[in-house]
């Protein structure tokens, strides 16, 4: 249901902001263009739900394996990855900057999970920090290292089947494929919205069965006894470990859907460690240990900043409209009109909100909205919604 969704969004926010209620759905409803990132930082949250929710290990180094995969891309379309040859395609490259990340994780986890708590969330910090500083004076990458590095050539990076040229669609917030399906039109975003959705639900799916596999339940067990895990004979080390590299994997995947779509990245956007603290921000507000409840954590979160941002944000623009100057120019108090009001408490300051909110999910909704849709209804949302609807057919 939720993949029908998103697979029908761009329609449909097409249609209702076309529509009567047009000024009430562009105000509300995040744009196309906001849902891409919503997309691959989504996979990024989700790999890091996947070892944090699952064997209660929290990885606040989590970036390290995110702008590995970003700048692996990068630096392979630009011909500066030795051991591949010029042109190698995106996908391929995708998947090896996912390994690459593996034999890194296992490096940093082989050390880390030596430690517990806090002190394993202080040492990933402290590798990834690492990482972080030495990419931002690495001149390897190009001229102004502190700026990122850029993707030579105006070709966009393509999404599909390496080699097979009617099933690659390249993206790009400027540079992707459009695409003519009889009657529908489908422009450089709606293709990029896609093709980038498609890589995350098959790696949804990936993570997903590995989390109902037996190697997942151990996760499981980690998480709610370790000592007992280890009592009954698992090597908890080595699935730990195992866990850490699987996410770093597929952390590496959205670090490289990230540049593809935005042709560039740097160090602040990839390697910082509050990219860490945005997937866990995510992570809480959608619910800990679901998965899926990330994607719609960080979903919420752009949400609520594109609707009170200040370059083109919903709010201002939609009060100006169903207000009139009249009203918006009416002094409140001492000079303050209602127009100055909300700039000054409101619009632009997403931040002060998004974090109140944050300490609210905290206190009063600690298994998120995804954790606290499955307790009301007693299960899995995919599960329980079908069968209740087959009930009251």
């Amino acid at each position: 249901m939720v993949i029908s969704f998103l697979a029908a969004y761009p329609g449909l926010h097409h249609l209702l902001v076309n529509s009567p209620f047009g000024t009430e759905a562009a105000t509300l409803l995040p744009r196309v263009e906001t849902m891409i990132p919503v997309l691959y930082f989504g996979l990024f949250a989700m790999s890091f739900d996947f070892v944090s929710g699952y064997t209660g290990y929290l990885s606040f180094g989590h970036a390290a394996f995110y702008g590995t995969g970003a700048y692996f891309v990068i630096l392979t379309a630009n011909d500066k990855i030795p051991l591949l040859p010029a042109g190698t395609p995106f996908m391929v490259s995708l998947v090896v900057a996912g390994f690459v990340a593996v034999v890194l994780a296992l490096a940093i986890g082989a050390v880390s999970f030596r430690l517990t708590g806090v002190y394993f969330a202080m040492i990933t910090l402290g590798f990834a920090q690492v990482l972080y500083v030495f990419v931002r004076g690495w001149d390897y990458v190009g001229s102004n290292p502190r700026d990122g590095i850029f993707l030579n050539g105006a070709n966009g990076l393509n999404v599909g089947v390496p080699g097979v040229d009617s099933l690659n669609l390249a993206i790009g917030a400027l540079t992707g494929d459009e695409v003519s399906l009889g009657f529908v039109h489908l422009g450089q975003t709606a293709v990029s919205y896609y093709m980038i959705g498609l890589v995350v639900l098959v790696c949804y799916f990936a993570m997903q069965r590995i989390i109902h596999s037996p190697f997942g339940k151990v996760m499981v067990a980690i998480r709610e006894n370790e000592e007992r895990a280890v009592a009954v004979g698992y090597d908890t080390f080595r699935y730990k470990l195992g866990a850490f590299a699987i996410s770093a994997f597929f952390a590496a995947v959205a670090g490289s859907l990230l540049a593809g779509y935005e042709r560039t990245v740097s160090p602040d956007e990839s390697f910082n460690f509050l990219v860490a603290g945005d997937a866990l921000l995510a992570s809480i507000i959608g619910g800990f240990g679901t998965l899926a409840g990330p994607l719609y954590g960080h979903l919420f979160d752009e949400t609520v900043r594109e609707f009170l941002s200040k370059d083109g944000g919903g709010l201002l623009p939609y009060l100006r409209t169903h207000l009139g100057s009249g009203i918006m120019e009416t002094t409140i108090y001492n000079g303050l009109t209602v127009q100055g009001a909300i700039e000054t408490f409101l619009n632009g300051h997403a931040s002060l909100y998004v974090g109140a909110l944050f300490v609210l999910f905290v206190l009063f909704v600690p298994n998120g909205l995804l954790g606290t849709l499955r307790d009301r209804l007693g299960g899995p949302v995919a599960k329980t919604v079908p069968a209740r609807l087959w009930r009251n057919r």
